[in-house]
């Protein structure tokens, strides 16, 4: 069995098993993540692609904020039958992709790569080099990046998976030359259970050399 294929099979049950509001990562409104992208001053029908976005409501509000091109891309179909029900008609107006993140073509490039879930349960090297030159692929030069991770001091688990905790300095140092850190933002998330968990959440920009 491959490691996708357990990652797969790992989400699937999970949500299939739990409400999406009980989920150790729901949040209601996404605000930091909804900030971050309103400094990226991105056009009605600029790309986004929120990659491992599953059943989160950030699709929602951007759809509500009038953004016009969104894929989420999620391993589990469960995770986004959840969003398409939640929806409803609205659904039709996404990209829905189910895919690895380590694994998958779009067929077009994006302005604005989203990732509150994805990258922080990359545990292997290879696994995460995987990632990065799909980012690189996808995203297009001069293109924002947002990516959400556990901080030092954070869990060391989620989900019962191993995750990797970043600072600035751990996921510049990962992703490389090609994206320049912008900026860093501090957010203590709440569970549903009422856990305290500790994120950092990072904007570059995709700089990729001439």
């Amino acid at each position: 069995m491959t490691m996708t294929t357990d990652r797969k099979t790992h989400w699937e049950h999970i949500y299939q098993t739990r409400p999406s509001d009980e989920m150790g990562w729901f949040q209601p409104t996404p605000a930091l993540s909804l900030d971050l992208i309103r400094q990226c001053h991105l056009a009605p029908k600029d790309s986004i692609i929120d990659v491992g976005g599953g059943a989160s409501t950030l699709v929602d509000h951007l759809l509500k904020a009038g953004y016009q091109s969104v894929t989420v891309l999620d391993i589990a179909p469960a995770a986004l039958q959840m969003a398409r029900a939640r929806l409803g008609e609205s659904a039709e107006k996404v990209h829905w992709l189910e895919a690895d993140a380590t694994d998958f073509a779009l067929g077009h490039q994006v302005h604005l790569w989203h990732d509150r879930a994805a990258f922080h349960f990359l545990t292997q090297a290879d696994d995460r080099h995987a990632y990065s030159a799909n980012l690189r692929k996808t995203l297009l030069p001069g293109g924002h990046l947002i990516v959400a991770a556990f901080a030092p001091g954070g869990p060391k688990q989620c989900s019962n998976l191993d995750i990797v905790q970043y600072d600035g300095r751990k996921i510049s140092v990962e992703l490389g030359h090609a994206f320049e850190l912008q900026q860093t933002r501090q957010e203590i998330h709440t569970t549903p259970a009422g856990v305290a968990q500790q994120f950092n959440y990072f904007l570059f920009r995709h700089t990729p050399a001439l």
